[in-house]
């Protein structure tokens, strides 16, 4: 194989890792969509099974001791509707999908860079023989 397919290749995977960071960011980003939705907006919650007025309920960060803070000791059925495990195991999800979606996009682009780079270098290095001779 001569070095120019080699390079060429190598450039192909570099593209393809770095296509799968940007894929990965993009789940991250979704994943952290889902948190800011499970903590900022307002939701309905059914008493019973086909209740046909849901209580609604605050969201879960934007309250200070209101719906989504009492509990069914109350009478309130908001807290256990959206209950802060859920959300910390999306944004304990999110982590290590992000590092690994930055690690892989970071790492293709430097290696196309770094091909770049060593192919300017060859192309300068024949300007140079050229002049010489």
């Amino acid at each position: 194989m001569r070095s120019r397919e080699y390079d060429l290749d190598f450039r192909d995977r570099a593209s393809r890792i770095r296509a799968w960071g940007v894929g990965l960011l993009a789940l991250a980003a979704l994943l952290w969509t889902w948190c800011a939705v499970l903590l900022l907006f307002p939701y309905q919650v059914d008493e019973e099974p086909g209740d046909r007025y849901p209580r609604e309920c605050e969201s879960r960060l934007l309250t200070e001791r209101g719906t989504a803070n009492e509990g069914l000791q109350n009478g309130d059925w908001c807290q256990d509707e959206r209950d802060w495990p859920e959300v910390l195991a999306v944004l304990g999800l999110s982590m290590p999908v992000s590092a690994a979606g930055v690690a892989l996009f970071t790492s293709g682009s430097l290696s196309r860079r770094m091909s770049a780079h060593a192919e300017a270098m060859r192309e300068l290095d024949k300007i140079a023989d050229s002049r010489k001779a």
